[in-house]
């Protein structure tokens, strides 16, 4: 029987929080106290900061969505009639999606098909 792949142990979270800049130093004190330190990091968009191409995103996005609904590559097969050997492909940006996958792959992860196509 295959199992899912673990997820990585978290030892550190960064936590992003908006809300009124006068509070802001009573916020920060209220997480040191909990052991938390503030940083200051500049804004960067979210492509530059992930580690994939372009071309690798939507295989990224559905990695990502069946990990995100608890699914194998098997059981992903299954319920969509696409070969698991394909996703495999999919997934690894060696094989491109197309429409009509992307849309039963969409429907079998509840997502919008249109981060499957294109990013």
């Amino acid at each position: 029987m295959q199992a899912l792949t673990k997820k990585p142990p978290t030892d550190a979270v960064e936590l992003c929080f908006t809300g009124p800049a006068a509070k802001r130093q009573e916020a920060v004190e209220l997480l040191r106290g909990l052991g938390f330190e503030a940083r200051e990091a500049p804004s960067r968009p979210w492509r530059e900061v992930l580690p994939f191409a372009d071309a690798e995103l939507p295989g990224v996005f559905l990695a990502g969505a069946r990990y995100r609904e608890d699914m194998t590559q098997v059981a992903l097969s299954q319920a969509t009639g696409i070969p698991r050997r394909h996703i495999s492909e999919m997934e690894n940006g060696k094989r491109p999606i197309g429409k009509k996958n992307a849309r039963l792959l969409a429907e079998a992860l509840n997502i919008d098909p249109r981060r499957l196509l294109a990013v």
